[in-house]
């Protein structure tokens, strides 16, 4: 399966973008007090995209060798997912008021970056690894 990598790869960061780009879209409407923010529609395309991104990921967990594991940093990105989740949940309709669906929507964004940061740097601190240097 590892002759699949740069497929499988490829697959995984568009479907992030889409899933990245489709959540702060949503995140807007539902600022603006639009219904289509929430339409089944939309929910049921950003299932779609979150299962193909979901999928591949565990696909490449499955053929990268096991000391990816080694340095910490795919787990630090495995740990924000849930984070993420439960942010872009009250982002999106668990949040009471506008200003708390926007605090989340802020904080659920950042985690989303953070998670970017860390993939791409394939260090756990992500972005902040020069920072810290």
């Amino acid at each position: 399966m590892i002759e699949f990598y740069p497929q499988i790869l490829w697959l995984h960061i568009s479907a992030m973008i889409a899933s990245g780009g489709l959540f702060t879209v949503r995140g807007v409407l539902v600022q603006t007090g639009s219904r289509w923010g929430m339409a089944t529609p939309v929910r049921y395309l950003s299932y779609t995209i979150d299962t193909v991104l979901l999928a591949a990921a565990l696909m490449l967990v499955t053929i990268l060798p096991r000391t990816m594991f080694a340095n910490g940093w795919l787990m630090a990105k495995l740990a924000l997912l849930p984070v993420y989740i439960v942010l872009a949940s009250f982002a999106l309709k668990r949040g009471r008021t506008a200003k708390t669906r926007r605090i989340f929507l802020a904080a659920a964004m950042a985690v989303f970056a953070t998670m970017i940061g860390i993939a791409r740097a394939h260090h756990p601190l992500g972005w902040l690894q020069f920072v810290s240097a």
